[in-house]
């Protein structure tokens, strides 16, 4: 996380997402905002899910993740894999990852720089699905660092996934975002909603989740302070200002096997729709 820390009064005010360690800690925009949005709430039953999945499939889909080595992508590789969704995962990054056995038989890494992004156009070609997990921190990267990395790069990788096929575009964006906000974090977000939605994917899902639960390689002793903090408060209200990385990555799978709803080319999914869906297995 990075920035200036806020007051953890500001932060349990209302509706989180943490992007410093409190700059995401402003109430999330209401998705009315959105006329071309369709907003998920209810999940499927799990029968009905399993059959879902079934036929999902039969489709012999690829798909590519961009940021897998993260906090989310690493556990959606997982649940990729180990519902057998996909015929090929092409992973997209700076670096290989450490992958080995027969669990990942069906995975290819494609090592990109993305400050040269057009170079490596051939890598995004060829997939039906692709999940964007990419992000970094302003404290890591610095404000300039952050803005091109969640937003520049994530813009990028979009457009060449699209002239490469791909129909579905899953995007890991965050409670809050909003393109008009003062806080650069929300800023940034919600500037590259709308820019991976004017690009036309035949279908968008953009999931903002709230403050996620779970582990991290990285020591940020702010982050644990405050996760430690939340988590206790999401025993009150747990789909408010918290959900599991796991749940995330869950309701991501699953979005992707349920069917779009007609007409509707974005849907945005909020931390209660995120929780919904992602409960379902």
């Amino acid at each position: 996380m990075e920035g200036r820390l806020y007051s953890l009064s500001k932060a349990l005010k209302g509706i989180l997402r943490l992007g410093g360690p409190l700059e995401r800690a402003v109430h999330a925009r209401s998705c009315l905002q959105y006329p071309a949005v369709f907003l998920r709430m209810a999940a499927p039953n799990p029968d009905e899910l399993k059959s879902l999945r079934e036929d999902f499939q039969k489709k012999n889909q690829t798909c590519f993740i961009l940021g897998a080595s993260g906090e989310t992508g690493k556990i959606l590789l997982a649940e990729i894999l180990r519902q057998h969704l996909f015929s090929r995962v092409t992973l997209i990054g700076r670096r290989k990852l450490d992958l080995e056995g027969q669990p990942y038989a069906n995975v290819s890494q494609e090592v990109v720089d993305f400050e040269k992004l057009d170079e490596s156009a051939a890598a995004f070609q060829g997939h039906d699905v692709g999940f964007c997990c990419l992000g970094t921190t302003r404290a890591k990267s610095g404000a300039d660092g952050f803005v091109r990395v969640d937003r520049d790069y994530v813009e990028h990788s979009a457009k060449l996934a699209k002239a490469g096929g791909c129909r579905h575009f899953v995007l890991q964006s965050s409670k809050g975002a909003d393109s008009s906000s003062s806080f650069l974090y929300l800023r940034v977000k919600g500037e590259v909603e709308a820019r991976v939605q004017a690009i036309g994917f035949d279908r968008c899902s953009i999931f903002r989740p709230a403050v996620l639960l779970g582990d991290r390689q990285e020591s940020r002793p702010g982050e644990w302070m405050t996760k430690k903090i939340l988590g206790a408060y999401a025993c009150i209200s747990p789909t408010t200002m918290t959900v599991p990385t796991v749940t995330v990555a869950q309701a991501m799978v699953n979005n992707v096997v349920m069917p779009g709803k007609d007409g509707q080319k974005v849907e945005i999914l909020e931390n209660a729709a995120i929780h919904a869906l992602g409960k379902t297995k």
